[in-house]
């Protein structure tokens, strides 16, 4: 009896196997504080596989048409009349020492909610009720659940003369307020929870559109990033000003721009315009979104397409700590007292392993797309952090809108 017991139980287990891969690592943190230890975090230390959700699985023991919830898999291939509608890869897959791919899913790619069409997502941002908040560059702010990324909320936001936005990044001040980069001026402005707008950031006369400014049309604001604890904003321009050079590698400077926020009270007045420095992109590429870690450094997602090839998409670590303040600096590189943001590359995510990812247009990886939005979510055993990526499809039948769960090694301090 004892024997035919175990005997069940182990062909349970097989049995189990694609549901128990699918649904570990399921869900981002909660806690406050993205970079922050949690209680979870400890017992997934301590538990057989760690974060990888058990050694020994592969995307083959995994369905591709499963999705979990609370721990239970359903096939959704009928539902969705779509093959691999929710890709998913159980634990974690190796692009890089510093990077691995943990699942992805196209649950959302071509989906409405209460009417409102979820896709064109160019941002993420970790809300303060341990939802995802996010952004359409149709000028929409939409709320994911933190557990399941289904839509929960989605709101309309307009400028102060009720035009929509050109809406690129986004960030979640610690009382609950957005801030949303646009790329048409570029601007920055604050947006209460009901999308009502409360005011915007100032921004230096050189960042704007030409003939206002030195800028180029639609490269921009593309990044917004708020270090934990709210004091310091940075946006990342997408391509660099007319007249900014390149380094001595070639690489074209883009300028990132900061603000530092004194005191509690609220308002736009409360952010005050801060240092401006280099940060060097590989040459064909623009930097499409960044994300801020608790010490100061940040991680950056470069992006680019090619037609006929696809998308190239960089995950880079960057350190604004020593670089030096660009912000007078009529034309790059400056000279050499201009110190450049250093960066280490985490990974060309073309190198993750594709899951059987489909793709709607020539992609050297199909797991690749216009890869535009980044936040972290939680953090991992062994000083790891989980962050959230997302695509933006652009209403394009070519394109999709899918989310990447990735946990990363940053590294250093």
């Amino acid at each position: 009896m004892r024997v035919r017991s175990a005997v069940v139980r182990i062909t349970a287990a097989v049995l189990a196997v694609g549901c128990i891969t699918a649904c570990a690592d399921g869900a981002p943190a909660t806690a406050p504080d993205p970079t922050a230890p949690t209680a979870r975090d400890s017992a997934r230390a301590t538990a057989p596989g760690g974060a990888a959700g058990g050694a020994g699985t592969s995307a083959a023991s995994v369905r591709a048409n499963a999705s979990c919830t609370d721990g239970k898999c359903t096939d959704n291939s009928r539902a969705s009349g779509s093959g691999n509608r929710l890709g998913t890869g159980g634990g974690r897959h190796p692009c890089s020492p510093s990077v691995s791919l943990d699942r992805y899913s196209d649950a959302l790619d071509k989906t409405t909610f209460q009417g409102t069409f979820i896709g064109n997502l160019s941002a993420l941002a970790r809300d303060t009720d341990g939802s995802i908040a996010a952004v359409s560059d149709r000028s929409v702010l939409i709320g994911l659940n933190g557990r399941t990324h289904r839509p929960v909320r989605a709101v309309k936001i307009i400028d102060e003369k009720g035009a929509v936005l050109d809406a690129e990044g986004l960030a979640v001040e610690p009382g609950g307020t957005y801030l949303v980069s646009s790329e048409t001026e570029p601007s920055v402005r604050r947006y209460d929870r009901s999308g009502t707008l409360l005011g915007r950031l100032p921004v230096p006369d050189a960042l704007r559109v030409a003939p206002a400014g030195r800028a180029q049309s639609n490269q921009t604001f593309e990044g917004l990033a708020l270090r934990p604890g709210g004091g310091t904003l940075t946006a990342a321009m997408e391509g660099r000003l007319t007249d900014d050079g390149k380094d001595t590698a070639g690489r074209p400077l883009l300028r990132f721009q900061t603000w530092q926020r004194y005191g509690a009270r609220p308002g736009p007045a409360a952010y005050r315009l801060g240092k401006q420095y280099a940060y060097p992109v590989d040459a064909g590429l623009g930097v499409s979104e960044i994300a801020a870690l608790s010490d100061g450094r940040l991680l950056v997602l470069e992006r680019g397409f090619t037609a006929g090839v696809g998308n190239t998409v960089r995950l880079y670590l960057a350190d604004p700590r020593r670089a030096a303040d660009a912000g007078g600096v009529p034309k790059l590189p400056g000279g050499k007292a201009v110190r450049p943001a250093p960066k280490k590359l985490l990974a060309d995510l073309g190198a993750c392993p594709s899951l059987g990812a489909p793709a709607h247009q020539p992609q050297t990886n199909p797991l690749l797309d216009n890869i535009e939005g980044m936040t972290i979510t939680g953090r991992a055993p062994g000083g790891r952090l989980r962050l959230l990526l997302v695509s933006d499809d652009n209403e394009s039948p070519k394109q999709i809108t899918r989310l990447y769960e990735l946990t990363v090694r940053p590294g250093g301090h």
